[in-house]
């Protein structure tokens, strides 16, 4: 009686070696890349196949960090558009109100944005006890001139004035002044100062006395007042007729 056998089969039968002997394709040579395998040991004693690239191995390059932000500066804001306006103050105290203001503006480190603070005034000249004397009078009394951009921090800052009333304008509207308008209130320039004006306080119609020279004590009346010159034409009696005659505006005083 026979016995059944175990039959083994013959290794090179195996439907697995039908078609060659096994031969893995590496990693990465069909895609051009350049990782491999590489054989580890496991805890248990097994093996195990991770694959390797070198590029993922590679430390990554550090982002270049954005390049700092400079801050914004007043070197970097337009230059402020200064523009001359006629505020209204109360008379009287213009000069103190001017310096208040000036004060004021550069308390709140505002001063790129103001020029010029002005109250106008002209030269006089007037004779006083027999001596010239030059004095300053105001042209305007009750207004100032400030050169200025108007804005927001500006405008609070000339209306939080003391003895400040209003600017000059329509409705309470600031008005730019014109050139000319420039030009009348400040005179023609200040490289060269203009002549002195001549205060005289006599007008025509009065009654003078002359005080000095050929025609001392003689009396008469004014004809014409010449400001421009310094000059008063006086209508005088001289040998029983009237004779007009022109004077230096220091030498008649008035009746």
């Amino acid at each position: 009686m026979s016995h059944p056998t175990d039959e083994i089969p013959d290794p090179a039968s195996s439907p697995h070696d039908a078609s060659g002997p096994h031969d893995p394709t590496p990693l990465g040579e069909n895609d051009g890349s350049s990782a491999f395998e590489v054989e580890e040991q496991t805890p248990d004693g097994g093996r195990t196949v991770k694959p390797f690239s070198p590029e993922a191995a590679a430390p990554a390059k550090a982002e270049s960090a954005p390049a700092p932000s400079r801050p914004a500066s007043d070197d970097d804001e337009p230059a402020p558009q200064l523009v001359w306006y006629v505020l209204k103050v109360q008379s009287s105290r213009e000069d103190t109100i001017r310096d208040a203001l000036e004060r004021r503006v550069k308390i709140q480190g505002l001063q790129r944005y103001f020029g010029r603070i002005v109250v106008p005034t002209e030269n006089f000249t007037e004779i006083r006890n027999n001596k010239r004397k030059t004095v300053k009078r105001k042209t305007y009394p009750g207004y100032i001139m400030v050169e200025m951009e108007l804005n927001e921090k500006t405008w609070f800052t000339v209306r939080e004035t003391p003895g400040v009333g209003d600017f000059v304008g329509a409705h309470g509207t600031p008005t730019k002044m014109t050139p000319t308008e420039v030009e009348q209130m400040l005179g023609s320039g200040e490289e060269t100062a203009p002549p002195n004006k001549v205060r005289i306080y006599v007008e025509r119609g009065d009654r003078v006395k002359i005080k000095d020279g050929p025609f001392e004590n003689f009396e008469g009346t004014v004809e014409e007042v010449i400001e421009a010159r310094g000059l008063v034409k006086v209508m005088l009696i001289i040998f029983n007729r009237p004779t007009p005659v022109d004077l230096e505006y220091w030498q008649v005083e008035r009746l």
